[in-house]
């Protein structure tokens, strides 16, 4: 018995490999655009698929970061100028997509634009501190899909959009781990309307990389601030204790960011290339081996261990 299902669990990988390595055609005629080219992700993605002869639409948020990239790509590589969290900014890079696919339509479309601070205890944060992270994380996303969507389904292509382990689990407070959770619930019902159509959409769960949405330097600056800003009451509940201790872990975790990007990019690529591409990628051990089993875990067991994580609030039980 045992050894018909080690045969069967073979034969399903073997078919799976098979099925992965089989890319899309005519590579060099597709266009794809990609959001948050300055740096990270995003800026290595468009690099990398410019050496492979994609025509690549790089989206910045700097003239400058947009100088930077072309100086380290071929003429192909075209970049324009986008802030997603703005109506006028979306429409005009939109314009300038269509008159360069043109009846081609857009191959690929990646969201890869993204920030993570503020992030502290929510009670310390305000309303505007969450819309801040969700104007970019999400509602950008959403509606830069929204007004590319028609030039993807010309192209019958890809929309792949990127979420994150924390859109899996959620360790703190704050709006990234929220955007990142509306990221999942925005993909699988945008999957699911537009397998109709021929579309195929991928969402990217990397786990901790070294980036500049990373930096612990200022991670720690906008925790600080958040701390400055609280009132009284919530700085005595909690306590310098308690501050001084999560600035310690923010320091620390720098420790445990992976530096090689590739194996993000690699994900996004795949996912861009492949005949067949995956539903859901995970980039990093800390994903595949701790977040996302962590995420099927009880709820009690997931919380017992970011108790044991967590440090104690001062005035807490």
């Amino acid at each position: 018995m045992w050894l018909y299902l080690a045969v069967l669990v073979g034969l399903y990988y073997l078919l799976r490999w098979y099925r992965e390595r089989q890319v899309v055609s005519n590579l060099r005629d597709k266009y794809i655009f990609i959001t948050g080219c300055d740096s990270g992700f995003g800026n290595q993605l468009a690099r990398q698929l410019d050496l492979r002869g994609l025509r690549v639409l790089a989206a910045c948020l700097t003239e400058k970061g947009a100088e930077q990239l072309k100086d380290r790509t071929s003429d192909r590589l075209q970049t324009v100028i986008l802030d997603v969290t703005k109506t006028e900014s979306i429409a005009a890079a939109t314009q300038w997509v269509k008159e360069r696919t043109g009846d081609r339509g857009l191959w690929g479309l990646v969201n890869n634009a993204g920030i993570a601070v503020p992030v502290a205890p929510n009670e310390w944060l305000t309303k505007q501190d969450f819309m801040k992270i969700l104007n970019v994380n999400l509602l950008g996303v959403i509606e830069v899909t929204l007004s590319l969507l028609p030039l993807v389904r010309k192209a019958r292509g890809r929309v792949v959009n990127v979420s994150s382990v924390m859109g899996r689990v959620c360790l703190f407070g704050g709006g990234y781990c929220i955007s990142k959770y509306g990221i999942e619930a925005f993909s699988d019902s945008l999957r699911r309307e537009l397998s109709h159509f021929g579309v195929k959409v991928a969402i990217m769960e990397p786990g901790f990389f070294k980036t500049t949405v990373t930096s612990t330097k200022v991670h720690s600056q906008e925790f600080q601030e958040a701390w400055d800003r609280a009132s009284p009451e919530i700085k005595e509940i909690y306590g310098e204790k308690y501050l001084a201790s999560c600035m310690k872990s923010i320091k620390l975790l720098k420790k445990s960011y992976t530096e090689d990007l590739s194996l993000v990019t690699d994900c996004m690529e795949h996912a861009l290339t492949a005949c067949h591409p995956r539903t859901r990628y995970s980039a990093g051990w800390d994903a595949k081996l701790f977040y996302l089993p962590m995420s099927y875990m009880p709820a009690f067991l997931v919380d017992a261990m970011i108790y044991w994580r967590s440090p104690k609030p001062a005035k807490g039980m």
